[in-house]
């Protein structure tokens, strides 16, 4: 038996990385979390990143003890409105109209600015003494044996631990290293994102315009300001991505409509494009894969880092009860029983957000027809509305403990 410098080798620094050392702490473990990029420095400025983090992932964040300090700068979101649009014309008659009330919660999520979400994380970090951070440092090698799993980073450290997280994103070095392959789809659309301050109040509904192009959603965020995800085709993204700021309202203001009266920009606009990236399994021996290095979905449904908290409150079930039984956490079946709890649940909501995006995406009468008349039916049936709502909630299917409160 090789000596563990930690039990969990923890690579990527970004949200799942430092949320998944801090679930698994509560269990007892100790891990390394380890980030290429060199630690933020956070001056209260918004940049126009922001997240929609579902019911059950707020209560995940309660349960970890964070959400007293993120509620006072977070924004319910209280009801979801989705309908067709075109530019000029506003929302269709026929939509879905969704609200918390519904299923007696007082929201369905909450919207949290990057500026907040990003530092209690870390700071929560900081004061755990199961944890250490490494920032600005790559992993450049890795390898596992029977009962241990080792990373080589560039200055030539070596570290060893029971299991391997890979929480580096789409382009996972860890599951590349690990030979786990993906599939998927490219799509010729990108996702322009943006901030906007407005003179009308949200209300605390979220908005999804179906557009030709793609979904544009307005998402709210505290005080009289929004989040903007707006999806067009590749080109055309990077053409009005570059457009001076004037420029850019004068195309936007028309996709929003009038209902939040005059809008202006504020914060930082970028863009990135999109794709559908499924790995083809979410475990190696002694490597677990979590959030994006396991499941790049369409932003459609808002649903991409919710997925990666329901991965960690999984796990963190996982290893409990592997704890509980004496086991190995990072033996091949305690690793087995995370994949079949959330392979087939990402897998789902990919080809589910895929389709739709497919389904909506495109101006033809026939389909938007059947569409509108689809929403309208769903609206109108409380079984099936209140179906759309707990899955919209983070609440369908297999709820892991942590996210139960």
């Amino acid at each position: 038996m090789c000596p563990m410098d930690t039990d969990l080798l923890i690579v990527g620094g970004g949200l799942n990385g430092p949320l998944a050392a801090l679930a698994l702490a509560r269990e007892g473990l100790r891990s390394i979390v380890i980030d290429a990029r060199p630690r933020e420095d956070f001056d209260g400025a918004f940049d126009g990143r922001s997240y929609a983090v579902a019911l059950g992932s707020v209560r995940m964040l309660r349960a970890l003890d964070l959400w007293d300090r993120l509620a006072p700068d977070a924004q319910p979101i209280t009801g979801i409105r989705a309908s067709d649009g075109r530019a000029g014309e506003g929302a269709a008659a026929l939509h879905l109209a969704f609200d918390a009330a519904e299923i007696g919660e007082p929201f369905m999520g909450q919207m949290i600015e990057d500026r907040h979400l990003r530092p209690a994380l870390l700071d929560a970090c900081a004061a755990e003494p199961r944890i250490e951070m490494r920032f600005g440092t790559t992993v450049i090698a890795q390898e596992t044996e029977a009962a241990s799993a080792t990373v080589t980073l560039g200055d030539g450290t070596r570290l060893t631990g029971r299991l391997l997280l890979g929480c580096d994103g789409r382009g996972s070095g860890v599951a590349e290293r690990a030979r786990i392959g993906r599939v998927g789809a490219r799509y010729d659309q990108a996702a322009l994102v943006c901030a906007i301050s407005h003179d009308r109040p949200h209300e605390g509904v979220a908005h999804q315009f179906f557009m030709p192009a793609g979904p544009l959603a307005i998402l709210p965020l505290r005080g009289n300001r929004s989040s903007i995800v707006w999806t067009e085709a590749a080109g055309t993204a990077a053409k009005l991505n570059a457009l001076p700021e004037d420029a850019y309202l004068d195309i936007l203001r028309p996709r929003v409509g009038d209902f939040l009266g005059e809008i202006a920009l504020t914060g930082t606009r970028y863009s990135y494009p999109l794709s559908l990236s499924l790995a083809q399994d979410f475990v190696a021996p002694r490597v677990a894969l979590v959030g994006d290095a396991a499941h790049g979905i369409h932003p459609i449904a808002g649903q991409g880092l919710n997925l990666g908290f329901k991965d960690i409150a999984a796990l963190s079930d996982v290893v409990r009860e592997a704890r509980r039984r004496g086991e190995d956490i990072g033996a091949p079946d305690v690793l087995a029983r995370y994949q079949r709890w959330r392979r087939f649940d990402t897998a789902a909501m990919g080809v589910a957000t895929d389709a739709v995006n497919r389904l909506f995406s495109n101006d033809n009468p026939l389909l938007r027809l059947g569409r509108d008349l689809g929403m309208g039916l769903i609206s109108a049936t409380p079984i099936a509305r209140r179906a759309f709502i707990r899955q919209a909630a983070g609440l369908a299917g297999e709820v892991p403990r942590l996210m139960q409160g």
